[in-house]
């Protein structure tokens, strides 16, 4: 049986795409900040399932939910890469705390948790590393500066290292979704950002779940075949 670790696995994309997993007959490792959700998902979920609170802009976090996951299931088939936040606002309000933070989540994050399970996939030159990006990676809009950067600084990354594994046996995939129903958005403060957006997104959003079949589909290829990219938005999303 494979295993694959989740993160930001407490709500949204992650948990969905943990759920699926499990269905089609994955061991997940869920990895988030919130214990007590991620406590209800795994009991929810039974033997199939663990959990390890992380932190992934903490290096040694991610290390912990790699050794946690061998220890628990044997190895790390898969990986990934989902946890991320959005507090975007307009450069002109210089919300540094929040460019910094987005930096230490969406990217440090990312480069943490491949690091942390690299090592064993390239051993035994078997593994998938999948990284959600979002559509922001290609297409900006006002606020979206430092956001957009982490999510195509991943894009640049992931598809460098693809090349990397290529001898290895690795497959990396971008997944570049547009608008999902998560809690994604409540990390946005800027009123201003908030009813500008509240104008332009004005169509029906993906579920999760659409996020997750995406997931089960790239991870479902023969191992001759890597899904490089991937995007899934809105049918309504300009």
């Amino acid at each position: 049986m494979r295993t694959a670790i989740v993160t930001g696995a407490s709500s949204g994309i992650g948990e969905a795409t943990a759920r699926k997993l499990v269905e089609t007959g994955y061991n997940v490792m869920l990895a988030a900040r919130r214990k007590d959700r991620l406590e209800t998902i795994v009991e929810e979920l039974g033997e199939q399932a663990a959990f390890h609170a992380t932190d992934v802009s903490s290096r040694d976090d991610q290390d912990a939910l790699a050794a946690a996951t061998i220890k628990r299931f044997g190895q790390i088939d898969a990986l990934i890469c989902n946890a991320g936040i959005m507090p975007v606002s307009l450069i002109e309000k210089g919300d540094v705390e929040d460019w910094d933070r987005m930096i230490d989540v969406n990217l440090r994050g990312v480069l943490y948790g491949i690091n942390a399970v690299l090592p064993q996939m390239v051993e035994r030159k078997d593994g998938h590393i999948i990284i959600i990006s979002s559509i922001a990676a290609l297409q900006t809009f006002p606020s979206s500066a430092v956001y957009s950067a982490t999510k195509s600084g991943v894009r640049s990354m992931s598809d460098t290292l693809r090349k990397e594994m290529t001898a290895h046996g690795v497959r990396v995939t971008t997944i570049f979704p547009g608008g999902v129903k998560t809690e994604l958005g409540t990390s946005i403060k800027d009123q201003s950002v908030l009813e500008m957006m509240g104008g332009a997104f004005n169509f029906e959003f993906l579920e999760p779940e659409n996020l997750a079949d995406s997931v089960a589909y790239v991870l479902g290829q023969p191992p001759s075949v890597c899904v490089g990219e991937l995007m899934i938005r809105p049918t309504g999303q300009p």
